[in-house]
């Protein structure tokens, strides 16, 4: 695996790889939900390049980006070992350099959820995507469906912004007891790490609900709020029952849903999802 920091470094690496090219950009501090990415990237096209990139313009000013865990060559040695091609890791001058102004807005997508509740996060992902899908120029990228609001302002984007790009959102990634897998997981206590279960259940109950007939939203959205409030530890922010691609809140549950939840366990803010239909 070869790794690379400048652009210009980045596009001879590129320009040398086999295509079709699977991408799949990261924060770093890889876990095996970033690495199930890499393997389907692996699996379906002939170079693999991960890009690690701490993006400083999707955190806000109180949030953890000083903070946030860091593991390079624990993440390098994995990215090897799951068979990644060339891995990027740009600096914050070198994604945003000096003078930089220009931002990439998708509007109704971003609007609720993490939207709502962190005000510019989206801004600052999709002008980082934007850059690194000119950079890399692939033909597919892998997103996370834990990350599900992310994933559909990303496929909004590549559509209204034409990029050549197959947007593919993997499977949520969990471990045995449900938690679903996270960098910030880092972040909890062995208290919290037990408490923070509840997310899972709650969602699983609602999903229990919708299989044997509810149908009504809010009905299934006050499933998972009564199971969050058995947990003292758990402090819910919001909970979500959406049109999938619209991301538009819902009376009455038909079609794909996306049904979602952001929980503050102490200060560790953890949001996870399960698709209904």
């Amino acid at each position: 695996m070869k790794t690379v920091t400048s652009l210009p470094e980045l596009r001879v690496a590129r320009s040398q790889l086999p295509e079709p090219v699977g991408f799949v950009p990261t924060m770093g501090y890889l876990h095996a939900g970033h690495i199930s990415l890499v393997q389907q990237a692996r699996d379906e096209c002939a170079s693999v390049v991960v890009s690690i990139f701490i993006n400083p313009t999707q955190f806000g000013p109180n949030e953890d980006l000083a903070n946030y865990p860091r593991d390079l060559p624990h993440d390098l040695a994995l990215l090897e070992e799951a068979g990644a091609d060339l891995a990027f890791m740009p600096t914050p001058q070198v994604m945003y350099p000096p003078g930089f102004q220009t931002w990439i807005s998708v509007e109704q997508v971003t609007q609720g959820l993490e939207g709502a509740m962190r005000p510019g996060h989206f801004r600052g992902v999709t002008t980082v995507v934007t850059k690194l899908f000119n950079a890399v120029e692939p033909q597919k990228a892998y997103f996370g469906q834990k990350d599900a609001q992310q994933a559909a302002v990303i496929q909004r984007m590549a559509k209204d912004l034409d990029f050549p790009i197959e947007i593919v959102v993997c499977p949520t990634r969990r471990e045995v007891d449900g938690l679903a897998m996270s960098s910030r997981n880092s972040y909890l206590t062995p208290t919290e790490r037990q408490a923070a279960t509840v997310l899972f259940r709650a969602l699983s109950a609602a999903k229990a609900a919708y299989e044997k007939g509810e149908r009504n939203a809010e009905a299934l959205r006050q499933v998972v709020r009564a199971v969050i409030r058995t947990e003292p530890l758990a402090k819910l922010q919001y909970v979500s029952c959406a049109d999938l691609d619209t991301l538009v809140e819902l009376e009455s549950v038909h079609g794909r849903v996306l049904l979602s939840l952001a929980v503050f366990m102490g200060k560790t803010r953890l949001i996870d999802n399960i698709i209904l239909g």
